[in-house]
């Protein structure tokens, strides 16, 4: 009894949770990332230009300009610097717009003191503070990170800036593009063009993965689909990656869930909404029945699968692709278990498990390995997502440290797995090693752990 208990707090099953949850963009509907990457690109540069006058270079890019772009990069807005921190805050790499720091230009600008404003993003309280940084930690972010690198680089061609004010605009050519409203009144170049061309920009649900989604719901697990989206975006996506009949795949449906004050927000601050022809109605005082939402908070939703599930205490897993908004908050908040979606996995070049005597093929995850993209994934300018060196004069002893990011996955994750695809063939039962403070670092990332932690774990510094 006592070894089963072990195992448990030790090991992760989905046949251990009575509802699985899904965030939408880049976990359940995976992008054509080259293709998505400059459309994001193009959707900013074409606001910055023509509404507010930015230089016309911005709406050129050389073919291998997104290969900036990188996961966990911090923008210090005023500096007008983007930095890769270690997990005790130092900076690791920087960049001045898309000018690389060398070592030394490093050492000088930021020491070996802990960033000044690592104490705030370390909380993941908020992803910017007060205009003065922004992390990077998602895929419909990470053109942004370019874009601003290339306006810092034109301002500073034109004149000598001490502090940078351009992130008013680039929040505004946000604004335009992914407002609620965008989407019906064809506003912007996101939209529209997604809407014309969805095969261009979105990858089709592995058959193996709706049946994964149907097997889930035959075991009686409450199925949730949490998205930020608005409704009439998620409509199409869903239609177009599941089928028409998507709506049958899911028990409760919450749209422009705007998080993580969806998890963060008390019912007051968040109520939901039920929806007419996708325009959002009045708020309700209690979640009483499946459906689909607007809005709303995880309180009332964890209320609600109480009474669906009629236990008191119902065990929830959500998968999400983005630290900030998925991962953390409902952990933090919620504390529901959590599957990190990690295509950096895929770029790190993860290997498929080979089939071996004491577990049969099976009882493996036997999944095409799909590579998405070269950019974002393989980084020369960033170097891996997972670890790098610390900074050194010339003929200096370097140390090799975790990132960050990495230590983000390993506190709030409970494992990490480079697509849905990946456990797909899995069955309902398989118990995961689970990322714990009493287990390795590399222990929760499945179907294996990225080869930069695994040829370094022991150099790897632990702070």
């Amino acid at each position: 009894m006592q070894q089963q208990q072990q195992q448990q707090y030790s090991s992760f099953s989905l046949a251990d949770c009575d509802a699985v949850g899904f965030d939408l963009d880049h976990t359940l509907c995976r992008y054509q990332l080259p293709q998505s990457a400059r459309l994001i690109y193009d959707s900013f540069a074409q606001y910055l230009v023509t509404e507010k006058g930015y230089d016309e270079d911005l709406l050129t890019l050389a073919p291998d300009s997104l290969d900036f772009c990188c996961k966990g990069l911090v923008l210090d807005i005023e500096e007008g610097n983007f930095l890769k921190l270690a997990e005790d805050g130092t900076v690791l790499r920087a960049s001045h717009g898309t000018k690389s720091m060398t070592s030394e230009e490093l050492l000088e600008t930021f020491g070996t003191r802990e960033w000044k404003h690592f104490n705030t993003i370390s909380g993941m309280v908020s992803r910017s503070g007060s205009y003065t940084y922004y992390l990077y930690d998602n895929y419909f972010d990470l053109p942004g990170a370019l874009l601003c690198a290339r306006v810092v680089d034109s301002l500073d061609q034109h004149d000598d800036q001490k502090k940078y004010d351009f992130w008013k605009d680039m929040v505004a050519a946000i604004q335009h593009n992914y407002k609620i409203s965008a989407f019906k009144e064809d506003c912007g170049t996101y939209f529209p063009e997604v809407k014309n061309h969805p095969d261009k920009y979105l990858q089709r649900c592995p058959e193996s993965v709706k049946k994964w989604l149907k097997q889930l719901k035959s075991a009686g697990k409450i199925l949730l689909l949490i998205t930020s989206s608005h409704s009439d975006y998620c409509r199409l996506l869903c239609e177009h990656i599941l089928g028409n009949d998507f709506e049958e795949y899911f028990d409760i449906v919450i749209t422009n869930a705007l998080k993580p004050g969806f998890f963060s927000h008390t019912p007051n601050q968040r109520p939901f909404r039920t929806l007419e022809n996708d325009e959002e109605q009045e708020a309700l005082l209690s979640l009483d029945k499946p459906g689909w939402y607007s809005q709303g908070n995880a309180i009332q939703l964890y209320e609600l699968l109480k009474k669906m599930t009629g236990k008191l205490d119902p065990k929830v897993v959500y998968f999400g692709d983005s630290m900030h908004s998925d991962i953390f908050p409902a952990r933090h908040y919620s504390n529901w278990e959590t599957v990190f979606i990690l295509e950096e996995l895929l770029g790190d070049k993860v290997t498929v498990p080979a089939e071996t005597e004491s577990e049969p093929l099976e009882k493996k995850g036997k999944y095409e390995v799909r590579f998405p993209c070269r950019c974002f994934l393989e980084q020369k300018k960033w170097g891996s997502f997972f670890v790098d060196r610390l900074p050194g004069l010339e003929n200096a002893e370097e140390t090799l440290v975790r990132t960050w990011s990495c230590r983000c996955i390993t506190t709030y994750s409970t494992i990490a797995i480079p697509s849905l695809e990946a456990i797909a063939d899995l069955p309902l039962d398989y118990r995961f090693a689970r990322f714990s403070s009493n287990s390795s670092p590399t222990a929760g990332y499945y179907p294996s752990p990225p080869r930069a932690l695994l040829s370094n774990e022991e150099s790897v510094t632990m702070k």
